[in-house]
């Protein structure tokens, strides 16, 4: 094989744990890392160098983030304070059930009925407010000490001069060539037509000039000026209900995240309308039952797990939606752990639903990234547009592609979540961090979709419950509890792991390493700052 088309689903990286003195990064594309470690040699601290890291993203991963998407963060502070970010717009004051429901039915080429329609996955109908520009700014107005100016440099330099796109990048971007349809988007994204090869050098000077614009007058221009008035006239050009007035009126939010123990390990996650307390419902019957004192190589200890998995979604599909509309019973307890975890048996229980609030949501596309300094400062920092490229729609000139998170609603009104004015969807992301003990910090997360709260699970069970490095810990093979019933398991697991889970009536998948998520963590363990970063991605960890 050309070693300019590389083999993306093999799997033969090995590699270590990085170490640095003043400060680490870890994402999944080394141009951005450069960024953040850039920012953090020229006195910013950790939170201004994941603002310039999200933002190189946008430009070097296109395909996976962007200004036209969300973020949030999860972090803990050099003066020991615990907090998270969420930067999430909600539906368009006017996007009611109806109103959807007979707009995408007049749209259709077939002859269908307002009540036969789906919440779309892409078009104008499926984007939401996007929250990436304010929650920059918010992030480092609060807790950085530069400027967003100052962030955005590297971003605006790559766009502007250009860059050599890398292998897996490379790979998700084919999809735009299908996705995008009017010529500005593909003028914005494509190349003659064509998305760019492994080492191609792109540029993509209308983002980057969007760029320039927030750098030279903030934010605001996202959701009051001229981007904010492109933003819109696409979106109703296009047949959907945003306006500027639902644009200005957002704002993100400081917020406490919700936690658990998991064998005497403190974990925090994002409360809802993120998926957090998935995770944790997980960790707590996996704790409660035992699950981590099978042998790691057996199919007991994966059995366990998923099972716990498997439960925790099913809940989490079931209740989770903006707490602004509904209320949602205490998932994350270890007295609901407790009942939940009676039902668990020695195998696979195949009557426990999914519950998908949207069944694309298997194979999302994000960005996400850690950072700690020799300050104390250690964040988790997500950014997506949902899907790869987001809707599809591309706001006029301004090179920002805008998300399809609004395509987790249901048009049910008798689900938790359905769609309503303002609300803000079932989110899946969900950036995360844990207390190992009074000095010892870990910023962490697993992006893909519903990958991510049974990335979180096997990644901090490979280190609280198997003592692994960091970065063996994101190499080890995953499993996946797939949305249609089955187990996914990757090719590198044990040859006979698959055979025992069938025996204990699991219907067994193997899935290429793409389907189990980009890892990237960081540590300070009482000083030494550590970093790894995710094999099955482009990405480093890089420290200084």
């Amino acid at each position: 094989m050309d070693e300019q088309t590389p083999d993306v689903d093999a799997f033969r990286s090995r590699r270590s744990t990085v170490y640095g003195q003043r400060g680490i990064v870890a994402t999944s594309q080394p141009l951005a890392a450069e960024a953040g470690i850039e920012t953090l040699r020229n006195g910013g601290n950790a939170f201004d160098a994941a603002v310039a890291t999200a933002a190189a993203l946008n430009v070097v991963e296109p395909t996976s983030t962007g200004l036209g998407g969300d973020v949030f963060a999860l972090y803990r502070t050099a003066d020991g304070e615990v907090g998270a970010m969420r930067s999430c717009g909600g539906a368009p004051a006017d996007a009611t059930i109806d109103r959807v429901r007979e707009a995408v039915a007049a749209e259709a080429e077939d002859d269908i009925g307002p009540e036969d329609v789906e919440m779309p996955f892409t078009g104008p109908h499926a984007v939401t407010v996007p929250g990436t520009a304010r929650g920059w700014e918010l992030t480092i107005e609060e807790l950085g000490r530069t400027s967003l100016a100052t962030a955005l440099e590297p971003a605006i330099g790559y766009a502007i001069d250009g860059y050599p796109v890398s292998e897996i990048v490379s790979d998700q971007w084919q999809h735009g060539e299908e996705l995008f349809e009017t010529d500005h988007a593909r003028e914005a994204f494509l190349f003659d037509g064509q998305a760019p090869s492994v080492g191609q050098r792109v540029t993509l000077p209308k983002l980057g000039r969007s760029m320039q614009k927030i750098a030279e007058h903030g934010a605001d221009i996202v959701y009051e000026g001229e981007i904010a008035e492109a933003i819109a006239a696409e979106i109703q050009s296009a047949g959907g209900f945003m306006t500027t007035d639902d644009l200005a009126a957002f704002e993100p939010e400081l917020l406490d995240p919700v936690s658990t123990t998991y064998n005497g390990v403190e974990v925090y996650e994002l409360p809802p309308n993120n998926q957090g307390l998935i995770a944790l419902e997980a960790l707590n019957i996996a704790e409660e039952i035992g699950a981590s004192e099978h042998p790691y190589d057996s199919a007991e200890r994966v059995h366990a797990f998923a099972e716990a998995t498997k439960l925790a979604f099913h809940d989490g599909h079931r209740y989770i939606t903006d707490p602004k509309y509904e209320e949602l019973p205490p998932l994350g307890s270890k007295s609901w752990a407790r009942s939940r975890a009676e039902s668990i048996d020695e195998t696979a229980d195949n009557d426990v639903t999914f519950g998908v609030p949207d069944a694309h949501a298997e194979d999302a596309d994000t960005v996400l990234l850690t950072v700690a300094d020799d300050e104390g400062n250690v964040v988790s920092y997500i950014n997506s547009r949902f899907a790869g490229f987001g809707s599809g729609v591309v706001a006029g000139d301004t090179g920002i592609a805008l998300q399809n998170r609004g395509a987790s609603f249901s048009l049910d009104p008798e689900h938790p979540n359905h769609l309503e004015p303002g609300k803000r969807p079932f989110h899946t992301l969900i950036p995360a961090i844990a207390e190992f003990g009074p000095n010892d910090w870990v910023a962490f997360g697993v992006m893909g979709g519903y990958m991510q709260p049974q990335g979180h699970v096997q990644v901090i069970s490979n280190i609280v419950d198997y003592d692994m490095p960091l970065q063996a810990a994101l190499d080890a093979p995953r499993w996946r509890y797939l949305e249609d019933g089955p187990i996914a398991i990757e090719p590198h697991f044990d040859g006979s792991i698959a055979a025992k889970l069938a025996r204990k009536e699991h219907t067994v998948e193997i899935h290429p390493p793409r389907l189990f998520g980009g890892a990237q963590i960081v540590r300070n363990n009482d000083g030494v700052l550590s970093g790894a970063t995710e094999p099955r991605k482009d990405g480093n960890a890089q420290g200084y």
